[in-house]
C-alpha cells in the first residue's frame, strides 16, 4: 500500500513561528571586562542601593534583546549586593528579581506593562533609553559606558565651528545633547566645550540638562520634567529663543538624532560621531529639510483619508490616555471615522488586516513615531501631523512637535481660544463643512473627490441619502430586521467586488439528515 507524509500546502502548522531564528546583533562591550569592571559598567552597586533605599519588593530588569546575554550575570550579582545592603538587624526582607526577555513595544520605552504581569513595583532599565515620562511606576536606569575620545571630541567640534563662522551679529549659545550612554562622561564633555568656547570673541556660553538615572511616575511628582532630548521652545534658565541656540549632540546614527533634527529644524545643529571620531554640520547638508519633505508629503495623504485607525504604541508613556481621547475629538469635529487598536510591535501584515483605514496615527514615545511607510500599505503618521492635516489653511511652518505634554498643551490653548470666539466658530462651521457633497481637491492626485462624513451635525441628512440607497439597507439578524449601514468596515465590504459565495437557503436541502464522514482526510471512515 503506497503511503506518502501529509502536506501542508495548504495550511501551516505553526512550528515555522516557533522555530525562527531572530537575527540580534549582541552587544560584547563587557565580555572583556573583569568582574569588578563588570559590576561598574552595569552600575550594580548603585542600582542595589537605589532598590534597598526606595523598599522595593519586586523588581522587573528590563533588557534589550542585544544585552539579553548578560541579563543572568546580572541577575546574579544584584541579588548578592542587595543582600549585602541590607540591614543586620530585624527580619530580612524578600526582595524577589525578574527579567523581562521580550518588550510589548519599543525597548527604548520603560514596559510597565511587562512588568505589571509580575506585579513590579519598580523597574530597572538596562541600556538605550527615549528617557519618557513613566505614569505608574518608578524606573532606576542603567545606561552603559561607552567610551568616547572626549579631546578629540571637543577639537573636531571646534574645528567644524570654526570652518562654517556662524558669526557675531546676534549674541548666540551652545546647547550640548548626547546619547544616554555618553552620560557618564557628560560632566567632562561640559567642562572641555565649556572652556574652548570661552576662549572665543565675544564667549559662547553651553547649556546642558542633565539626564536623570531615575525617574518616577507622573502621578507621584507635581511638575513633569521635560524630555532631555527635546529643547524647549523658550529656556527658561537663560531667557534665551531657540532659534539663536547651536545644539551639538554626541553620539551616533539613531532615532533620537533624527528626531533632533525634525523638531529643532530651525537651529544649527553639530554633531560627533564617537565611533568614526568625526564631526558634522548637519543643519547645512539638507537632511533636515528630505525628512520634513518626506513628512509633508505624509501629510497631504491624511488630509484624502476619511477612516483612521489609532494605533496605541506605548501603554506606560504618561499622557498617552489624554492624547488618545484628544484625537478622538478631534477626527469626530472633523467627521472622521476612527478606531482604537493596540498591536504592540508594529509590522506590514499586522496592520494590512484593517482594509477599511485609510490612515493610522502612531501614540507611541518620539523615538519610535517616525516609520518609515514605505512596506505599509497605509501611511502611519504622528499626532502633529494629524493636527496639521485637520487644519483649513494648508499651510505648514516646518515646525515639527513630538511630545505629549506639548501637544496636549497646545490643544487646550487652542480650544479655549475658540470657546471664547463663537463667531469664528459658527464661520468655520458654515464653511466647507456646510455643504455635505462638496468636493475636495488633493493635491496627491490633483482631483477632487467627495470626503465620507460620518456622525456631525449632517446625520439627518446622511440617513435620508442613506435610505434611497438600497446598497445601505443590510439584514441585521436572523430575523430580517433592516438596518442602517453606518459602519467604515461595512461600507468597504459592500464596495468590494467580491461579496462571497451566494447562499441559497432551502434549496437542494436533503429531506432526511445522514450520517456523513468522520476522521482525517487520509483515512475517511465511513458508517456503512
Amino acid at each position: 500500500m503506497y503511503s506518502e507524509a501529509p502536506t501542508t500546502s495548504f495550511s501551516s502548522s505553526g512550528e515555522d513561528v516557533i522555530s525562527q531564528a531572530i537575527e540580534v546583533t549582541r552587544d560584547t562591550s563587557a565580555n572583556v571586562l573583569s568582574p569588578e569592571q563588570f559590576d561598574a559598567f552595569y552600575e550594580i552597586k548603585r542600582t542595589a542601593k537605589e532598590i534597598v533605599h526606595g523598599d522595593y519588593k519586586r523588581i522587573a530588569l528590563q533588557f534589550p534583546d542585544k544585552l539579553l546575554h548578560d541579563s543572568v550575570p546580572i541577575f546574579r550579582r544584584l541579588n548578592k549586593t542587595i543582600s549585602e545592603l541590607e540591614p543586620e538587624s530585624g527580619p530580612s526582607t524578600i526582595r524577589e528579581l525578574y527579567v523581562l526577555a521580550d518588550t510589548s513595544y519599543g525597548s527604548c520605552c520603560v514596559d510597565e506593562v511587562a512588568a505589571q504581569h509580575a506585579n513590579a513595583d519598580s523597574i530597572v532599565h538596562y541600556g538605550h533609553a527615549c528617557m519618557t515620562q513613566t505614569s505608574r511606576l518608578p524606573a532606576i536606569y542603567v545606561f552603559g559606558q561607552k567610551q568616547i575620545d572626549v579631546e578629540r571630541c571637543v577639537t573636531e567640534f571646534m574645528r567644524v565651528f570654526k570652518l562654517d563662522d556662524p558669526g557675531t551679529e546676534q549674541e548666540r549659545t551652545v546647547l550640548l545633547r548626547h546619547d544616554v550612554a555618553f552620560t557618564h562622561k557628560a560632566d567632562e564633555i561640559l567642562r572641555s566645550l565649556s572652556q574652548a568656547l570661552s576662549e572665543q570673541v565675544p564667549p559662547i556660553p553651553v547649556l546642558y540638562h542633565e539626564i536623570p538615572n531615575m525617574t518616577y511616575p507622573s502621578s507621584a511628582t507635581t511638575t513633569t520634567n521635560p524630555s532631555p532630548q527635546t529643547p524647549n521652545d523658550h529656556d527658561t534658565q537663560t531667557d534665551f529663543p531657540l532659534e539663536h541656540m547651536i545644539i551639538f549632540y554626541v553620539g551616533g546614527e539613531s532615532l533620537g538624532l533624527s528626531n533632533l533634527l525634525m523638531t529643532n529644524a530651525s537651529c544649527d545643529v553639530y554633531t560627533y560621531n564617537p565611533t568614526t571620531q568625526t564631526a558634522l554640520h548637519e543643519s547645512a547638508t539638507g537632511r533636515t529639510n528630505k525628512m520634513l519633505m518626506r513628512r509633508y508629503v505624509a501629510v497631504q495623504k491624511v488630509r484624502d483619508a476619511d477612516v483612521f485607525g489609532i494605533l496605541v504604541g506605548t501603554l506606560g508613556v504618561a499622557s498617552y490616555l489624554p492624547l488618545i481621547s484628544h484625537i478622538r475629538r478631534l477626527l469626530a469635529r472633523k467627521q472622521k471615522k476612527s478606531y482604537t487598536i493596540s498591536v504592540g510591535k508594529l509590522n506590514p501584515a499586522k496592520l494590512a488586516n484593517f482594509l477599511e483605514v485609510e490612515c493610522f496615527v502612531l501614540i507611541a514615545c518620539p523615538e519610535n513615531s517616525l516609520i518609515q511607510d514605505k512596506e505599509f500599505l497605509r501611511p502611519i503618521i504622528t499626532p502633529y501631523e494629524l493636527e496639521v492635516a485637520m487644519q483649513t489653511e494648508q499651510s505648514w511652518t516646518g515646525r515639527y512637535v513630538l511630545d505629549f505634554e506639548k501637544l496636549l498643551a497646545e490643544a487646550k490653548n487652542t480650544a479655549s481660544e475658540e470657546a471664547t470666539d463663537d463667531q469664528k466658530v459658527k464661520e468655520e462651521d458654515e464653511g466647507t463643512d456646510s455643504d455635505p457633497d462638496q468636493p475636495v481637491f488633493s493635491l496627491m492626485t490633483g482631483t477632487y473627490r467627495h470626503a465620507k462624513r460620518y456622525g456631525g451635525k449632517h446625520d439627518t441628512e446622511t440617513e435620508q441619502r442613506l435610505v434611497s440607497d438600497t446598497s445601505a439597507m443590510v439584514i441585521r439578524n436572523k430575523d430580517d430586521q433592516v438596518a442602517m449601514l453606518d459602519s467604515a468596515a461595512g461600507q468597504f465590504l459592500q464596495q468590494r467586488t467580491y461579496q462571497g459565495l451566494d447562499v441559497r437557503v432551502g434549496e437542494n436541502a436533503p429531506s432526511i439528515l445522514e450520517q456523513g464522514r468522520n476522521g482525517i482526510a487520509r483515512g475517511y471512515q465511513d458508517d456503512r
